[in-house]
């Protein structure tokens, strides 16, 4: 097995975290956004037919026929009808994606949208009006899914491994983004508690990070 990117002594146990090198896509979970991206030699994202952002936009926005609407007003129709944000994309030594744009002109650049029609937004949450603060709230739900992608291109999925006395007593897998916010959380409260008369504490946590 690979080398653990952290350990540490807790509660009589042995706690490891590791990469998890067999993770699942967070875009093969449930989302409420869908990713279009084009790109050359990376496949990101859903499935779809569209072989340019403008068709895209234009099957969004209902225009059926090309027009010489710039992308601009491309898209502004199509917000009419979904609340869309701009996809981007840095590659070098490693893939990042986000929605704000990167500072490196020359390996980032647009790559698609993530998008919700309004219709699935009323679906969703159950209402017959999408209100600016339910569109915020929607938009935050996008962020945050392509936050998760992210995590998952640049690598960062664990798993944990508790084991006592050299035998593993529980792990599991696919942790998504810092290990410290779940991860570690989770392995924690997957130790047995103290036997009665015994400290809660480990009798000095060691900690070591591996990178």
């Amino acid at each position: 097995m690979q080398d653990p990117v952290y350990e540490e002594a807790y509660q009589g146990h042995i706690i490891k975290i590791y990469h998890d090198p067999d993770s699942e896509s967070p875009w093969e979970w449930s989302n409420l956004g869908t990713l279009i991206c084009w790109h050359g030699r990376y496949r990101l994202g859903d499935s779809h037919q569209f072989d340019s952002p403008d068709a895209f936009l234009r099957d969004l926005a209902g225009v059926s026929d090309p027009s010489d609407l710039p992308m601009d007003r491309l898209r502004d129709r199509a917000a009419r009808k979904a609340i869309i944000l701009p996809i981007y994309l840095y590659d070098h030594s490693g893939l990042a994606m986000n929605t704000i744009g990167f500072h490196c002109p020359w390996d980032s650049g647009q790559v698609g949208f993530i998008y919700v029609t309004l219709k699935a937004v009323r679906k969703e949450f159950g209402v017959n009006r999408v209100t600016k603060v339910l569109r915020e709230k929607a938009e935050d739900i996008l962020r945050a899914e392509i936050v998760s992608y992210d995590a998952y291109l640049g690598g960062r999925v664990y798993g944990y491994v508790v084991e006592n006395n050299g035998e593993e007593v529980d792990a599991c897998w696919g942790f998504v983004g810092d290990y410290e916010l779940d991860c570690l959380l989770e392995a924690r409260h997957a130790v047995p508690a103290p036997a009665p008369g015994q400290t809660s504490h480990s009798t000095g946590v060691q900690a070591q990070a591996h990178f």
